[in-house]
């Protein structure tokens, strides 16, 4: 089994043969980091455990003492992929929302102090939704997979500044 980061990383292979440096481009341009933890510092760690595992192999990106190693995903690196994504995608799994531990604990809060947190909340959610349609938009046209991300991402986003509206709208209770 995969952890997410790892799963991410090889699925950006999968799209194209790429070096390092060229993930943390792509991870960073697609804001990928806002739904997984895939830090700069540990791209090439993810690469070296997928590579030690046999579902990617690095070609050496040219000649030179400082030619990058480019990645590409093996045969059994696609098909484990394959299965994990859609597992990912088929079986209903928890999920750890922070705001439900707030939320859990409104009884610590004031009417007002809980009403101004929503509405916190809310203009930081309108401004990811924004953030959201920017960087899609400035990437078409992108890989059905990115797309589709970018769809999920707003279709949360939305649903949940719904909520927050509701709830702002009734003054916090």
């Amino acid at each position: 089994m995969l952890t997410p980061a790892e799963l991410t990383v090889l699925g950006l292979v999968v799209e194209r043969p790429t070096h390092g440096y060229d993930l943390e481009r792509v991870i960073e341009q697609r804001g990928i980091r806002h739904w997984t933890d895939v830090g700069f510092s540990s791209i090439y760690y993810l690469l070296a455990k997928l590579e030690k595992r046999g579902l990617v192999r690095a070609t050496s990106g040219g000649p030179g003492p400082k030619a990058r190693r480019v990645f590409e995903v093996t045969d059994e690196g696609r098909r484990v992929a394959r299965e994990e994504a859609r597992a990912l995608i088929a079986d209903l799994r928890p999920a750890h929302h922070p705001v439900l531990v707030g939320i859990a604990n409104l009884g610590l809060l004031s009417r007002e102090e809980y009403r101004v947190a929503i509405r916190q909340r809310l203009a930081e959610v309108e401004s990811r939704i924004e953030g959201v349609r920017a960087a899609q938009a400035a990437q078409e046209p992108l890989p059905h997979a990115a797309r589709e991300v970018f769809s999920y991402s707003l279709g949360l986003l939305e649903a949940e500044r719904t909520w927050l509206a509701a709830r702002a709208r009734e003054g916090g209770r």
